[in-house]
């Protein structure tokens, strides 16, 4: 244009810079090389369409998913062109009116694939009434999953009661095993400090030989890289010291017996033991005693998880996710020692022996490994703790056949979200959005 303040080839090289660093950044590599401009301005550059760039088709296919622009704050919409494996367009939000407007100036659609969220179901039907709705068998997956954890979780007392009448019998007649610290597997802090004392201690031994070889203190110092008072003191003490520091007494400390017998007598409340306190002189604060509560019931779930490991060899977990898997897998697909874990435990505890029948039907079903019909296993889970995940299945009974019977997922949105997360780490300023948007539909 004869009035442009920019050339072509000038503007197409400030967008291809606002879209790489975003418009505070872009602004100072333009200026470095000698194209200055504003970041407000490559941010209009960037989310500027070009001359003669065509909006992306509208797919037959699509996927809808959810992306994060901010973990926990902020959502959006992402749809893809699952044929294609092509990012189509961005939503601020992952509103239902929102999807249903983008869905009615977008007609033509013929399968969505979508998570169960009840907003984008909503979306569908609204802007495209006519498309078939396909439920992700993966987060059907996870959904009966988690399922089945609730089911677990409110017998978590039944199922602590059984693991230890299991483990019981293999504890007992074993007398020459080490001591709970060295057997038990040990976390990323006392990992840390074991490593440190055995650099330590090989440093020890290496200062001892140079000793006995007649090397003097100074020479043992520069060449292990330490002080000589140190040297001195470990050669004086025969080894590396632990670096361990006694606990301290705190204001809690004198009533630890009063604490351990009510715990043992089975008062768990922090809050009466407190109070208890208060009577025997205590006058510290409830913060404190429920800090200590909380202390006592970690080191008791970690006494019951070794006792799961005990009773049904390695590898079985007490946590609620990997039981609910354990127990909704295939049986002959588990080792014989979590076979015999498996059936000993739904003996003992029938309540939940019911879900999990039908809980190991509706996976199988899922993963296409069964021809059973899913409206009978569907009335077969009414009848079981699994009534309200079934009743949530029935509602949207449609989306969850589709996906038994055609073959499309939001898989592949997945690894759009992941290019997502590597975009957006560059945007900044009230434009970030529009400039995101531009970023991914102008690489798609």
């Amino acid at each position: 244009m004869p009035l442009a303040r920019r050339t072509k080839r000038l503007g197409d090289l400030q967008r291809h810079v606002a879209l790489a660093l975003g418009g505070e950044a872009g602004a100072k590599l333009a200026a470095r090389v000698a194209i200055p401009a504003s970041p407000d301005t490559l941010l209009r550059l960037a989310a500027r369409p070009l001359p003669g760039q065509k909006p992306p088709a509208t797919p037959k296919v699509l996927g809808v998913d959810d992306w994060a622009w901010r973990r926990g704050h902020h959502y959006g919409t992402i749809l893809v062109d699952l044929e294609r494996n092509e990012v189509v367009d961005l939503l601020r939000d992952r509103q239902a009116e929102t999807l249903a407007q983008w869905l009615r100036q977008h007609p033509g659609i013929e399968v969505i694939a979508r998570d169960r969220a009840g907003a984008y179901a909503d979306g569908v039907r609204q802007g495209s009434p006519d498309a078939i709705q396909v439920a992700d068998r993966w987060h059907l997956l996870r959904n009966l999953g988690d399922a089945v954890r609730a089911v677990i979780d409110r017998q978590h007392a039944a199922i602590r009661q059984a693991i230890r009448q299991n483990a019981k019998p293999a504890v007992t007649p074993v007398a020459n095993v080490p001591s709970s610290s060295a057997t038990a597997k040990l976390n990323s802090v006392e990992r840390r400090r074991q490593d440190a004392y055995a650099r330590r201690q090989a440093r020890y031994e290496e200062a001892a030989r140079l000793r006995v070889a007649g090397v003097s203190v100074a020479r043992i110092a520069r060449l292990i890289g330490t002080e000589r008072k140190t040297i001195r003191r470990w050669l004086r003490a025969g080894g590396a010291p632990l670096w361990r520091k006694p606990p301290r007494a705190t204001v809690l400390t004198p009533y630890h017996d009063h604490l351990e017998r009510r715990w043992h007598d089975g008062c768990h409340n922090a809050a009466l033991l407190w109070r208890e306190l208060l009577q025997l002189g205590y006058s510290g604060r409830s913060g404190t005693v429920r800090k200590w509560a909380t202390q006592r019931r970690t080191s008791a779930s970690r006494k019951i998880e070794r006792l799961v490991k005990v009773a049904a060899g390695p590898g079985v977990a007490l946590s609620g996710r990997k039981l609910a898997r354990l127990l909704t897998a295939e049986t002959n697909v588990l080792p014989t020692d979590e076979q015999a874990f498996v059936s000993r435990l739904l003996a003992q505890v029938p309540n939940p022996a019911d879900a999990i029948a039908v809980a190991k039907r509706l996976n199988a079903l899922l993963r296409r490994r069964s021809t059973e019909n899913l409206v009978e296993v569907l009335d077969a889970a009414l009848a079981t703790p699994l009534k309200e995940f079934a009743v949530s299945l029935r509602r949207d009974l449609g989306a969850v056949q589709a996906a038994l019977d055609l073959p499309w997922t939001t898989s592949p949105v997945e690894g759009q979200i992941n290019r997502l997360k590597m975009l957006k780490r560059t945007m900044y300023g009230r434009a970030g959005f529009q400039l995101l948007r531009s970023r991914v539909l102008s690489t798609a």
